[in-house]
């Protein structure tokens, strides 16, 4: 029986052939910070720079194509403009130390076409989900889809290839695949979302066949440097499939076979338990499955972190909200500080130059300038 260490937490871990300092990971959280064209804006190089003390950075969800736009103020990589604004933020956090990858991220259905120049949004099958958007003109449901050709998939799938030539570009650390919360990958791999009756759909095997294509042609750019979320307890966006453990067990097993850093596993939170999930347990449903380094996600706090790590069933643990108004979170981990409490009314879309509840938190003074906490 492995002996919890109260330092394991912030011990060092080789991940991809970089140095994590700690095992604390900031996760991926939309803030809607950058410019209308989705070119990052200055104050996003500082909000990551200040959170560099995190063994990895995994930047918020960014869009690998134009039709990617599911929500406002959102960032994208699929031109040289946005990935000179995200070298920017790449310079900045490596300056203090940090080491940051580039979630990839396609919405699919989740969009609208006031997001896109009038354009319908695109998805394995033109089955609306369920929730709405905030757009320029008001709040809206989610729309109906249209359905894609399958002469279109492997142009989809260039997209993400090339969007994580950008990131490399960018200077990059590595990427992460978005497969998780209801977008386009997950919308390929469930069963609610994904009725086709091709190569793409219908058998387990066929449904995973997109998500395989995506990380085999990341991998390509980033081999070793990729990592990819997936959400086997999500029910966002209204998603779910008759038999996620067949799905996402098939699946974890042959991205075995991928040069991948990481598999990073969405766990329910102990809210979401309280709703009703899928699998209640991911860790101990699919640990077992995956040769890959794990990163395990769902409302932690360091006592949870702590124990999963200390029992083996998670390699490192990643941290959301606590980030948002704690930049010197694995400081205050570890020296046992109480940590800060977010505004949820800063938590989007306050603008480009909008610094409140995203860049005006106070870091301890004992933190400041220490790279190596």
């Amino acid at each position: 029986m492995t002996t919890l260490n109260n330092l394991d937490l912030f011990k060092p871990y080789s991940l991809g052939g970089i140095e994590l300092k700690n095992r604390v990971v900031m996760a991926p959280m939309t803030r809607l910070r950058a410019l209308a064209d989705g070119t990052p804006s200055d104050i996003m190089a500082d909000y990551y720079s200040q959170r560099a003390s995190a063994g990895l950075i995994v930047t918020e969800c960014t869009m690998v194509s134009p039709l990617s736009h599911g929500y406002m103020h959102c960032p994208g990589i699929y031109n040289r403009e946005q990935a000179q604004g995200w070298h920017k933020v790449t310079e900045k956090v490596h300056e203090m130390g940090g080491l940051i990858f580039l979630q990839l991220w396609h919405s699919g259905r989740v969009a609208h076409p006031y997001l896109l120049d009038g354009q319908d949004p695109i998805a394995p099958s033109p089955l609306a989900g369920t929730g709405n958007l905030h757009t320029p003109k008001g709040k809206v449901d989610l729309p109906t889809p249209r359905q894609l050709s399958l002469e279109e998939i492997p142009q989809l799938v260039e997209e993400f290839r090339a969007a994580a030539e950008l990131a490399r570009s960018a200077n990059f650390d590595g990427v992460e695949i978005h497969g998780a919360f209801g977008y386009l990958i997950d919308q390929f791999l469930q069963d609610v979302s994904n009725v086709r009756q091709d190569l793409y759909g219908g058998t387990v095997e066929n449904r995973a066949r997109f998500a395989e294509a995506v990380v085999s042609a990341v991998t390509g750019v980033f081999p070793g440097r990729t990592g990819i979320k997936l959400s086997p307890s999500n029910t966002f966006y209204g998603m779910g499939d008759s038999d996620p453990k067949a799905l996402f067990g098939y699946l974890i097993e042959k991205l075995n076979r991928f040069a991948l850093a990481y598999v990073h596993l969405m766990e329910p939170s102990p809210a979401d338990l309280e709703r009703g999930v899928p699998v209640e347990n991911v860790l101990a449903t699919f640990r077992s499955l995956c040769k890959h380094p794990v990163i395990s996600n769902g409302g932690y706090d360091k006592t949870r972190a702590r124990e999963a790590i200390g029992s083996g069933n998670s390699d490192l643990v990643s941290f959301g909200r606590p980030f948002i108004a704690n930049p010197d979170l694995v400081y205050r981990f570890k020296n046992d500080l109480q940590l800060k409490e977010a505004n949820p009314q800063t938590f989007y879309g306050q603008g480009p130059d909008s610094k409140a509840g995203y860049t005006d938190y106070e870091v301890s003074d004992a933190a400041v300038g220490n790279r190596k906490y």
